[in-house]
Order: structure tokens, then C-alpha cells, then sequence
């Protein structure tokens, strides 16, 4: 796996995540079951990208490209106020190398607050 920390602040919060990629030898493992990729039998590709916010411990796989916000709501993670701003963010950028992000993002017309927040559903 390839992996990159990028903090993230507003001038209030402080955002912790830690992006993560499969590499190719994760792609090419083959399933003892379905005898054939067991990431792409999962029904992932390339394209996604784990998003782990490193202060709650919690976080979901995302193919970058869609609406974050529409995204991040499906999976009902407990998340810091700034996980869905940089989301948002990271969604616009250049993901072919992740490591070539920058280590520190600031976003400061995010919204600040004291808690995080896990969404509301089922």
C-alpha cells in the first residue's frame, strides 16, 4: 500500500488523515475462494482511495471524481468537522500519485466547531 498524512486546518480545527492507495501486488492477490482478484471481486478499482481520519479511527473507500458530500453521507462514518471540506478538496486534485500531495491543507472558510460528528441514518 502507498500511504500519505496530510493534516488540514481552518485556523480553529485541525484535520488528521491518512490517505491510502493499494498498490500493484494488493491488485494482483488472488482470492483462495474466487480465484481471481479479491479487490476487484470486492467491486473496487484503482481509482478508489481509502480516507482514514486519524482522529476518530474511522473512514471509507471513495472513488474520487463524484459529489464527496453525497459520498461521505452513504457510509456514516464518525468523522472531524473537516473530513467533509477536504474531502471536497481532495476530490479536485491530482490523485495519479497521492504521495505528491501536499503534507498540510488549509481550508479556512470550513466550518469550525468543537465536536465531530457521525451522520444520522441507518
Amino acid at each position: 500500500m502507498i500511504s500519505k498524512i496530510v493534516e488540514c486546518c481552518n485556523g480553529f480545527n485541525w484535520g488528521k488523515f491518512q490517505l491510502i492507495r493499494y498498490e500493484e501486488a494488493d491488485w494482483n492477490y488472488q482470492s483462495e475462494v474466487a480465484k481471481k482478484s479479491l479487490l476487484r471481486e470486492c467491486g473496487w478499482d484503482k481509482n478508489h482511495l481509502w480516507v482514514l481520519d486519524l482522529q476518530t479511527g474511522e473512514g471509507a473507500f471513495f472513488r474520487p471524481g463524484g459529489y464527496a458530500v453525497s459520498d461521505l453521507e452513504k457510509h456514516k462514518i464518525w468523522v472531524c468537522l473537516l473530513y467533509s471540506p477536504f474531502l471536497e478538496w481532495l476530490y479536485k486534485q491530482d490523485l495519479s500519485d497521492i504521495t505528491k500531495l501536499p503534507s498540510i491543507v488549509k481550508l479556512p472558510d470550513a466550518p469550525s466547531g468543537l465536536w465531530g460528528y457521525r451522520r444520522e441514518g441507518k
